[in-house]
């Protein structure tokens, strides 16, 4: 999974944390989570905000 797989990320992140409030959260802990799901295997400085942004949206558009 790298940085632009967004839709598999959301799944995940949704998965391993069903619990966050994925509308108000650092980028800092999204991004931490990001790199912690199974399966990632990118280049960790390769995201910025508005690839954590656009995570963010497709992990809210996966819960609802």
């Amino acid at each position: 999974m790298h940085w632009t797989d967004i839709h598999d990320i959301a799944i995940g992140l949704e998965e391993c944390h069903p619990e966050v409030d994925n509308v108000n959260l650092r980028f800092t802990d999204l991004h931490r989570w990001v790199t912690e799901l199974p399966g990632f295997d990118d280049d960790l400085k390769r995201s910025n905000e508005k690839i954590l942004e656009a995570i963010q949206v497709a992990w809210i558009e996966e819960r609802d």
